[in-house]
């Protein structure tokens, strides 16, 4: 594939590119990527589904599968979402709770520490329920509010709270001398203990010690709040410094996503948040209302990932399925290329993100057509023109596909 630097440096000067608007898309179905499995039929979900509209497209397109980060790695959210976006997720590195404050539209200073934390159930030291039963958000907000007015400061650090949706929630840490380098309190597991904040390098020992301080204050405060009882603290990080996607490949990019981790990571390579609904339907109607507005459209559907959190099978589905009725919106509007693909696989037997390289369609006027006959991930992988190849690549397909990329030399 393409070294990214030489595809930076033949995307077309805005002047050259073609008359009509461009538009490039990339849909992510977060997670979508499965494995068979017996105890679901010996199916994916994807080979479940009922997606006409998406098989239909699949016969007109090329396909293939990406790997986030590489052979047998399994990534986050953020390094995955990199690579799609064109970024190499083994260098640029970006802590969760930096996504999620700037998601949340929190003032993230480039000194301050950021954390993404979960209310979560705990029993005798012990996590039972690492999502707290994934509370109504009503209730987020008002266990945040009554921490912020129990725990505004720690030492001479300002701590300030942030809900988010479901059992979600930001944090940033305010005061001099904070690195980051503070290991998760989050076991990762149900039936582990919670974790004790411990400093990766000597840096970051005043952060841990902060931390630490926070979560034991955050027991006292939430002692008798079951099932929302205690907190995990997670991607403690400082807010980088990168390039922007319009520095980079010239593209004017606009978001939209439902979730502020999402919505945080598209600030961050500089693109526009678009304001949507919460339904996958109200996310195609935004694409569809600023078309023109922008050259790149960042559609992300969160559904596909919680429900293969969750082994879910049949919700995984169903969110599949109501995608595809909505691929005509899509569709109708013209793009000049097309990406329908996933971050990463979160199957459903595991529970858990995963490795196994994620099903792509990529369409345009000028794809190489699989000849597949539906969206899925042996029909990616055995008709898949593209073959497996790393996400950061796919960027490179987009724009060439779209006229933006001139000759290489002579």
């Amino acid at each position: 594939m393409a070294n990214l630097n030489l595809v930076e440096s033949l995307v077309k000067e805005r002047n050259a590119w073609p008359e009509d608007d461009v538009s490039v898309v990339l849909l992510v179905l977060d997670g979508v990527g499965d494995v068979r499995h017996p105890d679901f039929g010996m199916q994916t979900p994807l080979e479940k589904a009922h997606t006409p509209n998406l098989d239909s497209l699949a016969q007109k397109s090329a396909l293939g599968r990406i790997l986030p980060v590489d052979y047998g790695i399994t990534p986050g959210s953020g390094p995955a979402h990199l690579g799609l976006f064109g970024y190499d997720p083994r260098e640029v590195d970006i802590g969760r709770g930096v996504l999620e404050a700037l998601g949340l539209d929190m003032d993230l200073e480039f000194d301050d520490l950021a954390a993404r934390c979960n209310f979560c159930t705990m029993e005798d030291g012990v996590i039972t329920d690492r999502r707290a039963g994934r509370p109504a958000t009503e209730e987020n907000v008002k266990l945040c509010s009554r921490l912020q007015v129990e725990i505004s400061k720690i030492e001479d650090v300002e701590v300030i709270i942030q809900p988010g949706m479901g059992h979600r929630f930001a944090v940033i840490f305010r005061g001099p001398g904070l690195k980051e380098g503070v290991c998760d309190t989050d076991p990762h597991e149900n039936g582990e203990p919670l974790h004790t904040p411990e400093p990766s390098r000597p840096e970051a020992e005043k952060a841990a010690r902060i931390i630490n301080k926070f979560q034991k204050l955050a027991l006292d405060v939430l002692e008798g709040c079951e099932p929302m009882n205690a907190i995990l603290v997670r991607g403690v990080a400082e807010r980088p410094d990168i390039a922007s996607m319009e520095d980079r490949f010239k593209l004017k990019a606009g978001a939209i996503a439902t979730y502020p981790m999402y919505r945080g990571l598209s600030k961050l390579v500089g693109m526009n948040i678009i304001d949507t609904g919460t339904s996958v339907e109200d996310e195609f109607r935004s694409y569809k209302e600023t078309r023109s507005d922008f050259d790149y459209h960042f559609i992300h559907v969160k559904g596909t990932d919680e429900a293969g959190e969750d082994g879910n099978f049949d919700h995984k589905v169903e969110v599949i399925e109501e995608v595809d009725s909505g691929i005509p919106m899509i569709l109708e509007q013209n793009p000049d290329s097309l990406a329908i693909t996933g971050d990463h696989s979160t199957p459903c037997p595991m529970k858990l993100h995963s490795w196994h390289p994620v099903p792509l369609l990529l369409h345009s006027n000028k794809c190489d057509i699989a000849g597949a006959e539906r969206f899925t991930e042996n029909e990616c992988t055995t008709k898949g023109t593209l073959g497996i190849f790393h996400s950061m690549h796919m960027i490179s397909l987009l724009l060439a596909n779209a006229s933006l990329l001139d000759k290489y030399g002579a």
